[in-house]
């Protein structure tokens, strides 16, 4: 099953459960958005940053720096 194909099951119910709205143009526009993020969402879910270390005394106002 596809993202896409979950999507369409746990997107209306989940704007139901807030007393959101949506006509078939808006949950196509929330089904295309979840198609193109949620993949690179779950490869952030999948990586396994425990090995990396931080960046010293960093700098959240730039780009970090390269070692």
């Amino acid at each position: 099953m596809e993202a896409s194909d979950r999507a369409q099951d746990f997107i209306p119910a989940a704007l139901a459960s807030f007393g959101i709205e949506a006509d078939e143009i808006e949950l196509a526009v929330i089904g295309a958005a979840h198609g193109i993020f949620w993949p690179a969402i779950q490869d952030l879910l999948e990586l396994d940053a425990g090995e990396l270390e931080p960046e010293p005394m960093a700098d959240l106002s730039r780009a970090p720096e390269g070692s």
